[in-house]
């Protein structure tokens, strides 16, 4: 126990003057070769060392002062210690050891003391080294508290001098603020004497229209702004202000009405005079809107007058000078089913004799829809050449004219004056010069194909001014639209009811040629149809619909005018054909009129058909159509014999050649259209080409029927033939 007790005890001592022994040089050898673990491990060597009690109560410490807690455990490491059985090797006690190391401790002690004297001068300069440092830092530590004192004091200073600026910047932006307003008042209330003597006595120019608007700036200033009304400056100047108003819209006034009377000069170009002249002067309205609005509205008033009259009368001339181009087309006498002869010459108006297919044929006529957007006509050109044109020729001109003009107003009106509305006031007269004239011209129209074309002209016009988007002549070119379809109607009926009530006794002649009241007909179907063909007007379709039933009915009734049966047929088919013939050039699309004629004169060439092959070959058809399909092996009552049909044989032999070249020339004499009359004539022969051969099939069929073969003629001997007049054609 005493012995664990004296190794604690030497161990605590080792750690405490271990740091002082390694700054002592002679210790600082040996702790380098000794590490420290051999001190530190002293308390391992005396493990099993046998201490008395006596030599355990002069160790100067009280085994109360040590804990001998957990002291075994330690034992039992140092068994297992290295230098512990490094001693025990040796054969030395653990006394003798301890003694050695305790002789070492003293040694090393004298010998650290020794040092320590050797050091003292070096402790002593140290000491006084220390010491004047330690004045030295003082009086930095004193020199460096008055400079944070000072720098405390700058820091007020400059936040004293900081809180100054911001409170002088804050009074330099308000006197600048007080400074650009007080600025802006004296600016827009003072008057300077050159703008006074440009409103008095300057000329209005642009350098006039510049000072209107400073001039105006100053008068809005002083009505908009509550300070400046109290103000006592303003009180000074404003009879001033008012006094230059005054006379800047008098003589503004004075100089827009010689502008205007400008206008009413004969042969002006007012397009011209609005753009280069008067738009200008665009402010000067402006200013006469906010600063005299009963001047700007008598000015107002004034240009609406003066363009109401100037384009009434512009308007009006040109109506009269075009009214002298002007070619009739059509009478109240002219159509389809008036019988030609039943008019008087002298009735026809002023140019109808050299148009007479004008009335009903749409030839060059169309090309008006493709020239919509030429420009109008001039009359005095026209009128030296001595040209006449119909009258859809003129209306599209007036009407383009109209457009053009009304377009123009529009605009200038929308720039000028800023207002849309006052286009109406000022086209109200030349609307109604040409209402007026169109009230005159509507009513004595006969010509249905010009009135259609009227029609798709204004449907054209309308499209025009859509793409300019300028809505100004919609009311107009639908009011326009609406007159001219009712007119189109009844003069159509006018057509439909002269053929429901035609006299057919004046009308008939004797002749198979196409009928002339067809032909009209046929004209007027497919310059309609052609005028049609982009608008689909179903309403249209009706009314041609009605108009072919009245010509059916009055066909029938001509053809059956003819004594022959025959005759009638070839009219009929001359007719269908002339019609075909006539819709086709409208269109090649044929339609549902087309068709129905088509259909007709298929079913006419049938017929007819029939009619020439009897004329020729009765006794052939007849016995084909009544016994050609009978069997003789059948039994029946009566067999067909040999004598029976060696006559239709040796018939047909003699002259089939010359009855096929009688048919040629009644086709060619019967049908005036070549084409049509050689499709019969082949039809006719293929038919008869049938019958043959059904005959020759019979006579197969009869007993003895062999002993007619010299008398047939070959199937290849017609074909012959056929295929020459074939080549004929």
């Amino acid at each position: 126990m005493r012995a664990k007790i004296r190794g604690k005890a030497l161990d605590k001592y080792f750690h405490a003057i271990w740091p002082l022994m390694m700054e002592i040089g002679p210790l600082k050898a040996i702790a380098e070769q000794a590490p420290m673990k051999s001190f530190l491990d002293l308390g391992s060597f005396v493990g099993d060392l046998n201490v008395d009690d006596e030599t355990a109560s002069n160790l100067g410490h009280s085994s109360d002062d040590i804990s001998l807690e957990g002291l075994e455990e330690e034992l039992q490491e140092c068994q297992t210690d290295d230098v512990v059985a490094n001693i025990l090797s040796k054969g030395t006690t653990l006394r003798e050891h301890t003694k050695g190391v305790e002789n070492n401790l003293r040694q090393v002690e004298l010998d650290s003391i020794q040092d320590y004297i050797k050091e003292s001068d070096n402790l002593v300069s140290l000491h006084d080294q220390i010491r004047d440092c330690d004045m030295i830092l003082s009086q930095m530590e004193t020199l460096l508290s008055g400079f944070q004192e000072e720098i405390g004091s700058i820091s007020s200073d400059i936040k004293i001098l900081q809180e100054q600026s911001l409170d002088m910047g804050l009074r330099l932006k308000n006197r600048k603020v007080a400074e650009s307003k007080l600025a802006k008042f004296v600016e827009d209330i003072i008057v300077p004497p050159r703008m006074i003597d440009i409103i008095v006595d300057g000329e209005v120019n642009e350098e006039y229209m510049r000072t209107l608007e400073i001039l105006s700036k100053k008068l809005k200033c002083a009505d908009a702004d509550p300070t400046v009304k109290t103000s006592k400056a303003l009180k000074d100047v404003q009879p001033e202000l008012e006094r230059l108003r005054q006379k800047a819209v008098s003589k503004v006034f004075d100089f827009m009405v010689q502008k205007l009377y400008a206008l009413r000069k004969p042969k002006t170009n007012i397009q011209i005079l609005q753009q280069s002249v008067l738009l200008k002067y665009k402010y000067i309205l402006s200013f006469l809107k906010e600063h005299g609005k009963e001047v700007y509205l008598e000015v107002r008033a004034a240009y609406i007058d003066t363009m109401n009259k100037v384009l009434s009368a512009q308007f009006r001339a040109y109506i009269q000078a075009l009214e002298k181009l002007q070619l009739d087309i059509a009478t109240s006498n002219d159509l389809i089913g008036v019988e030609t002869r039943s008019t008087s010459l002298f009735l026809r108006g002023r140019e109808p004799l050299k148009n007479r297919s004008a009335v009903f044929a749409l030839g060059e006529r169309i090309n008006i829809l493709k020239e919509i957007d030429e420009p109008p006509l001039i009359p005095h050109i026209a009128e030296a050449s001595s040209k006449k044109y119909p009258y859809e020729v003129l209306f599209r001109s007036l009407h383009k004219l109209l457009m053009d003009t009304a377009s123009s107003e529009y605009l200038f009106c929308d720039d000028f004056y800023g207002e849309q509305t006052m286009f109406y006031d000022i086209f109200a007269g030349p609307l109604s010069v040409i209402d007026e004239h169109f009230g005159t011209i509507l009513p004595n129209s006969f010509d249905a194909i010009g009135l259609m074309l009227m029609i798709r002209i204004i449907h054209q016009h309308q499209l025009v001014m859509s793409r300019r988007r300028i809505p100004c002549l919609d009311s107009y070119l639908d009011k326009v639209n609406i007159a001219l379809w009712p007119r189109f109607k009844m003069v159509f009926d006018l057509h439909l009811h002269s053929l429901r009530n035609a006299n057919i006794r004046t009308l008939w002649e004797d002749d198979v040629r196409p009928h002339y009241v067809i032909r009209r007909y046929a004209e007027f179907t497919a310059s309609l149809i052609h005028l049609n063909v982009e608008y689909g007007d179903g309403q249209l379709d009706l009314n041609l619909e009605r108009l072919r039933m009245a010509v059916d009915d009055l066909l029938v009734k001509l053809a059956q005018m003819f004594a022959k049966k025959k005759l009638q047929t070839v009219f009929l088919i001359n007719n269908y054909d002339m019609i075909i013939s006539v819709l086709k050039e409208a269109g090649p699309d044929g339609g549902k009129i087309q068709q129905h004629f088509e259909e007709l004169l298929k079913n006419y060439t049938a017929i007819f058909v029939e009619e020439l092959l009897l004329e020729h070959f009765s006794d052939l058809i007849k016995f084909v159509k009544t016994r050609g399909s009978e069997d003789p092996s059948t039994g029946t009552e009566r067999p067909i014999t040999i004598a029976e049909v060696e006559l239709i044989v040796k018939d047909f032999a003699s002259r089939w050649k010359a009855a096929i070249e009688l048919m040629h020339n009644d086709v060619i004499t019967s049908f005036s259209n070549f084409l049509c009359g050689m499709d019969i004539l082949r039809a006719a022969l293929t038919q008869l080409l049938l019958y043959y051969t059904r005959l020759s099939d019979c006579i197969k069929r009869i007993n003895g029927g062999s002993n007619l073969n010299k008398d047939l003629v070959s199937i290849s001997s017609i074909m012959y033939e056929i295929r020459k007049f074939s080549r004929t054609f």
